[in-house]
């Protein structure tokens, strides 16, 4: 059924101004190609997976995680983001317990921050 089919990650912003500073600025993603005139979004490429940034009045009212990233250096990229005002998010919970940020869960650790909108990313490393 989706044999040439490709995925993308969609993430509401309500001030695309304010994202783009988040995703250029903290994040260091550079805009792959830029919506038009309007300014209504803007598209990234993290991971080679097409990440589209739009003006929505929805932005951060997802509670669960909207987009994930995966790295083979938790630590240092967590590390890296703190010093760039990035605060990690703590858990406890049934299935769900972090220290310090991280998650152990099996075969991965995994942790969770807000963008600038309010929108839940993960970052995570596989064991």
């Amino acid at each position: 059924m989706f044999e040439n089919a490709r995925g993308a990650g969609v993430i509401a912003a309500s001030d695309l101004e304010r994202a783009r500073s988040f995703y250029e600025g903290v994040l260091g993603l550079s805009p792959a190609e830029e919506s038009p005139a309007d300014d209504e979004a803007v598209f990234y490429r993290l991971g080679g997976v097409p990440l589209m940034v739009y003006r929505s009045g929805f932005a951060g009212t997802a509670k669960n995680t909207v987009f994930a990233i995966e790295t083979d250096d938790l630590a240092g990229d967590m590390d890296a983001l703190r010093a760039k005002g990035v605060v990690f998010m703590d858990y406890d919970f049934p299935g769900l317990t972090t220290v310090d940020g991280v998650a152990e869960l099996g075969g991965e650790r995994s942790a969770w921050f807000a963008d600038s909108e309010g929108n839940i990313l993960a970052l995570s490393q596989r064991n």
